[in-house]
């Protein structure tokens, strides 16, 4: 997600604000918040999910939209998102 400069804090309050709630909906299994090293108007989350339909439980439910609402005034460019298999994980941390 790429944020207008001047809204970047407003991004990083408003999921501060509502990341442990995204994080214990059900089916969560963990939630995550990476920023760019060389854009500081970049973020990317990374959530992990039970299984699909929980996915899509959240994406379709009132907290979801709200929050989504809320984040999507702040973008200087349309957001992607994308759903990932794992195939492979040497994770060491």
């Amino acid at each position: 997600m790429e944020f207008e400069k001047t809204k970047v804090d407003d991004f990083l309050e408003l999921f501060g604000s509502n990341r442990s709630r995204i994080a214990a909906y059900e089916g969560c299994l963990g939630l995550e918040l990476h920023s760019s090293v060389d854009n500081p108007t970049t973020f990317y989350t990374y959530s992990t999910w039970r299984s699909e339909q929980d996915l899509e439980n959240y994406r379709t439910s009132k907290f979801f939209k709200e929050i989504w609402g809320g984040t999507k005034v702040l973008f200087s460019k349309k957001p992607e998102a994308w759903s990932l298999l794992k195939l492979e994980s040497d994770v060491k941390i």
